[in-house]
């Protein structure tokens, strides 16, 4: 546990729920843990008691990527954690791959096909999955993704080979989008279990993402918008090239900043925790630094994004893991060049760097 950990509190422990069991962590939610293969190995999906049209049964929120392992852990839930009640809904907090993969099979009630329900989600989210799983990679690879890249710096042709590999990453990962759901929007009441949970929209990680925060419990699940551990990932792709997503990610964390300090966080990743309020402190400090090194280095000569990566991860990183590092390079570059700190140009290399403005 590192230094800025033990300013938060986590009310569990080391306790991990084992796999395909669940661990109860406020009144009827429940948490599971599934495994990812990736750097970032795991994903916490939860569980909540509900009941709808008289219906009992249970509220599935998030459901982990298209894995055999996944799947197995799930039928394990299915046959003996629900306690014989059907998943009732599928609410995903957004588009990414951990998070929807499943939910077309969850909501057609696993391999055996147990129930047939409505996925919840924001409209931004949904709609940006449905152009992912249509697209050339879902902005983590393909062509475009490749194009990207190298605008930006990377100009060694091995991993630009990788990227163009990467076309089927996203498909691969989600299978299937329902071809319906139901739209979910900021502030709306979602009464679960007979309480109401709150949606509070975030955006910069990606395009609405959903977290529900329920007020009487003092319970927030949080979905990728505030992690305990590790800082979320906010990237420029392919798709909105000139976007910048860290100011629009800063400025969604104002919306947890009134939140009781002892609200318990329920993350996508990471131990549930108490502290939103310190953790936000440390998220705004993590960026103000980085952003002060990505000035830093700007001051000195003009810097492409690749020039900052080694800047802001001072690790080997993998295919997988530069295209984030990437992205994220670029969004602290894209906020100090929209606030007019940063200057850009695209040189005779058709290498885009950005200098003091």
């Amino acid at each position: 546990m590192n230094a800025l950990e033990h300013q938060l509190d986590y009310p569990f422990k080391d306790s991990l729920p084992d796999a395909g069991r669940a661990m109860e962590v406020a009144p009827g939610v429940f948490w599971l843990r599934m495994p990812l293969p990736f750097a970032l190995d795991h994903i916490n999906l939860w569980l909540l008691r509900d009941e709808i049209d008289g219906q009992q049964g249970w509220t599935v929120v998030d459901c982990g990527i298209a894995s055999d392992a996944i799947k197995e852990n799930w039928e394990t839930v299915f046959d003996s954690v629900l306690d014989g009640l059907p998943v009732l809904r599928v609410i995903v907090t957004h588009c990414h791959p951990d998070h929807i993969g499943l939910a077309n099979w969850i909501c057609t009630g696993g391999d055996k096909q147990r129930w047939d329900v409505r996925l919840w989600m924001t409209l931004g989210e949904y709609m940006q999955a449905r152009v992912m799983a249509a697209g050339d990679g879902g902005n983590a690879g393909g062509e475009g993704a490749a194009r990207h890249f190298a605008r930006h710096g990377v100009t060694d042709e091995e991993s630009l080979e990788k990227l163009r590999n990467r076309k089927s990453y996203y498909s691969s990962l989600v299978p299937a989008i329902p071809g319906q759901y139901r739209r979910l929007r900021e502030a709306d009441g979602v009464t679960i279990g007979g309480k109401t949970w709150r949606v509070v929209t975030g955006y910069g990680h990606s395009p609405e993402h959903c977290a529900l925060h329920c007020e009487e419990t003092a319970v927030l699940i949080s979905g990728d918008m505030v992690l305990p551990r590790i800082s979320t990932n906010v990237s420029v792709f392919d798709m909105e090239p000139e976007g910048s997503p860290l100011a629009l990610y800063l400025d969604s964390l104002g919306r947890y900043e009134t939140m009781p300090e002892d609200t318990l966080v329920l993350p996508s990743h990471g131990k549930p925790f108490r502290g939103v309020r310190t953790r936000i402190g440390q998220l705004r400090d993590h960026h103000d630094a980085r952003l002060a090194e990505v000035m830093a280095a700007c001051t000195e000569k003009p810097c492409s994004a690749a020039d900052i990566v080694p800047i802001m991860f001072r690790r080997q990183l993998d295919i997988h893991q530069m295209t984030f590092a990437m992205g994220e390079a670029l969004a602290h570059l894209h906020l100090l060049w929209h606030a007019g700190k940063l200057a850009r140009s695209e040189n005779a290399d058709g290498v885009i760097r950005f200098t003091t403005a």
